[in-house]
């Protein structure tokens, strides 16, 4: 789960260069790579956690502090509970909740771990992610894939939050 380390390296570098424009730059960034040998669906999620708290304030009208010191089991399960509602997955046909695994705070972004589980193949693989358009509508959710060794790439945004990898 952690190759393409140089990609977000540069893709960081870019979203630095970008933070001097006139507008805050919204992105988040969903790898999804499927295992065979392990049947099974990894998702690495990266989100701004400034963003993401702010999202969770408006939504859930709870004050949260994922990535600070006082962060709380509450704030963690409120973030649980947003992805849930906002990512989803379409495995063969059929949404397929995924397991949220653990985090981890890599400077000001947060990395979600997340798995579906019992995947012995994948014909289509489909993704809904409107998650922080409803608060953010410039937001962009880049979804990276790599499945039986093909990679593909999804951009989705406020116009089109739905997207079909394989």
């Amino acid at each position: 789960m952690k190759k393409n380390n140089s990609f977000f390296i540069l893709l960081g570098i870019a979203f630095l260069c970008s933070s001097f424009a006139i507008h805050k730059f919204y992105m988040a960034i969903y790898q999804v790579n499927y295992v065979p040998t392990k049947k099974r669906i990894e998702i690495t999620a990266r989100l701004f956690v400034d963003d993401l708290n702010v999202v969770l304030e408006k939504k859930y009208h709870k004050k949260t502090a994922l990535g600070l010191p006082n962060e709380s089991t509450e704030d963690e399960a409120l973030m649980k509970k947003y992805l849930s509602e906002h990512v989803f997955f379409k495995v063969n046909g059929s949404k397929t909740p995924f397991q949220y695994l653990s985090k981890e705070l890599q400077s000001n972004v947060l990395v979600c771990y997340l798995k579906i589980s019992d995947v012995p193949k994948i014909t289509s693989l489909e993704i809904i992610n409107d998650a922080f358009i409803e608060q953010f509508p410039d937001q962009q959710n880049l979804i990276q894939s790599t499945i039986y060794g093909k990679k593909n790439s999804l951009l989705l945004t406020n116009n089109t939050v739905t997207g079909l990898l394989k």
